[in-house]
């Protein structure tokens, strides 16, 4: 499928803001943001302040909207609203854990485990399997399993170790598996980042292996990383095209260091001069509710990452005590919990809900009492639905540390957050948007109500036939559908100028709007780690992935 070609106007438009930041040094991104030179920024030091995000602040005069669906999480694309938002979190599988460590291997050594450290899951277009990693028996090794369905695990009797399951072997803590479907070399296509250590050198550090099918990994590391913390993992921005290192430092207890390269090899190695300090916990992350835990000051333990849509989705594991050593005295464990962040530049995060996104179940006999961790890959794309693979940890271990399982968590697609409206009619007005397509799609729910747009132009005024009056109102609850008006066979007339969307609502919530060139609403955003019916990093199917997840059809 071919990629739409660029309106004149907005052509021009967009090599003047090209040139007009080359001369300044500065990077221009696909939504319009400036990013200042020397990048990544310089940060002198970590502070429980939340972080300020610049593009919120001051974003662009213009905002280009044609990569992926554009949701609400923040005010960057809203100049105006009076709808409320509400934040939503994911809801918990009924048949959790999806994973447990019921193998023999899977319970030698120090503890039992079958839990995700990161690594991964993805669906993997070229089987139409979702294929997962994860950590079996704590410490010793990853494993893997594969599912039709993303619900029904099987854990294949694999050549590496024979008849298991067992995929490596090797001392390792956090690992991160990425199925890179943009990489040309077949060799290359699964990339995996363990920290491990090895006899003859000291610390933790980033190994660096390859495989073509996820299952037989290359012997020797291809690269060696600089010295970093035991829960350091990896992820891949795709806007920027860039590998980036989350390494785990101790500045302020634990927090994370940046380093980002294109190649992932070269950027494992790196001088003091060419990582920075990047971002931790703050002063609105949650404290431990345990009374005698409650003045420990929260950390950041990990932040994994994804693309989804139009936007980074950050995967924010924030520690809350107690330490290890007290875990070990109290045979428990400690407090973590996934919240979620979002960025639009690749390294500034805006976190306006502090609530556990993916939190621990502390009642007795809960699989997922505490420790709760995120999966490499962020989430995957089933229909209209979000899944968040996740581990937990349960009590009762030989090891205080051990007992870790798999389950699942799941969301509306784009269901991060919604823009609300009660019986009284509120409306939305957008920043000025840029867009190449021709047809405008929402994500929403105005099944009790009524849902209905129209286009302004730079003046203001309403563009006709652009118009409410025009407008076939939605009163459907869809994750995609479009939007029309009488007089007009789509946004044609507009694509490539600078306009502004009114959205009217009435009894609903709207979660997301995007312009394609397609019928089928394909949004060319990112899909995070894939899910059926997707064949690239991005969304170019639209409506047949809906269909691919064998869920009902979407008109």
């Amino acid at each position: 499928m071919s990629t739409p070609r660029l309106a004149a106007p907005l052509m021009a438009w967009i090599a003047c803001l090209v040139i007009a930041a080359a001369a300044d040094g500065e990077e221009v991104l696909y939504n319009g943001i400036r990013l200042p030179s020397p990048w990544p920024p310089r940060i002198e030091r970590l502070t429980d302040e939340p972080m300020a995000v610049p593009y919120l602040a001051s974003p662009p005069a213009v905002i280009p909207i044609d990569v992926g669906r554009q949701l609400f999480v923040d005010d960057f694309l809203i100049e105006g609203t009076t709808l409320k938002r509400t934040f939503h979190r994911a809801e918990y599988c009924e048949s959790n854990p999806v994973i447990r460590p019921d193998k023999p291997w899977e319970q030698a050594g120090k503890g039992a485990f079958a839990a995700v450290f990161s690594d991964g899951v993805w669906y993997d277009p070229a089987e139409r399997l979702f294929k997962m990693w994860y950590l079996g028996s704590i410490f010793a090794s990853t494993c893997y399993a594969t599912s039709r369905d993303g619900l029904g695990w099987e854990k294949p009797a694999l050549d590496v170790e024979a008849g298991t399951n067992v995929v490596h072997r090797l001392p390792r803590d956090s690992q991160t598996v990425w199925l890179d479907l943009a990489e040309k070399d077949p060799s290359r296509r699964f990339k995996m980042f363990t920290a491990t250590t090895r006899q003859g050198r000291s610390g933790w550090f980033l190994a660096v292996r390859f495989s073509a099918d996820g299952v037989h990994w290359s012997r020797e590391a291809a690269a060696e990383s600089s010295p970093v913390g035991d829960r350091s993992t990896v992820f891949y921005n795709p806007f920027r095209k860039v590998w980036v290192y989350s390494i785990r430092s101790g500045t302020r207890g634990r927090d994370r260091t940046y380093r980002e390269c294109a190649d992932p090899v070269a950027g494992a190695t790196w001088s003091n001069d060419e990582k920075f300090l990047w971002v931790g916990a703050d002063k609105l992350d949650p404290h431990n509710p345990n009374p005698d835990f409650s003045a420990v000051t929260p950390e950041l333990y990990n932040l994994d990452a994804a693309a989804y849509e139009s936007l980074m989705l950050g995967l924010f594991s924030i520690w809350q005590g107690p330490s290890n050593a007290e875990c070990a005295k109290r045979g428990i464990h400690k407090r973590n919990e996934v919240l979620v962040g979002f960025s639009r530049d690749g390294f500034h995060w805006q976190r306006p809900d502090r609530r556990p996104f993916i939190g621990v179940n502390q009642q007795k006999g809960a699989w997922n009492w505490g420790n709760v961790q995120s999966a490499g890959g962020g989430c995957l794309v089933v229909g209209d639905r979000l899944y968040f693979y996740f581990s937990g940890r349960a009590l009762g271990e030989k090891f205080w540390d051990g007992g870790g399982s798999t389950g699942l968590a799941t969301l509306r697609r784009d269901g991060f957050a919604s823009i609300d409206a009660d019986a009284q009619e509120g409306t939305l007005t957008t920043r000025p948007v840029l867009f190449t397509g021709s047809r405008l799609f929402v994500n929403a729910d105005a099944a009790r109500g009524e849902l209905a747009a129209e286009v302004l132009g730079e003046d203001g005024r309403v563009i006709e036939p652009f118009s409410r009056g025009n407008c076939a109102a939605i009163h459907a609850d869809k994750t995609l559908q479009e939007l029309a008006w009488k007089g007009a066979d789509d946004l044609g007339a507009v694509s490539g100028k600078p306009v502004r969307f009114r959205f009217h609502l009435t009894r609903g919530s709207l979660y997301a709007f995007w312009v394609s060139a397609e019928k089928s609403g394909a949004s060319r955003g990112y899909v995070a780690a894939g899910g059926p019916g997707f064949t690239s990093p991005t969304d170019t199917v639209g409506e047949a992935a809906y269909r691919a997840a064998a869920l009902p059809f979407i008109q």
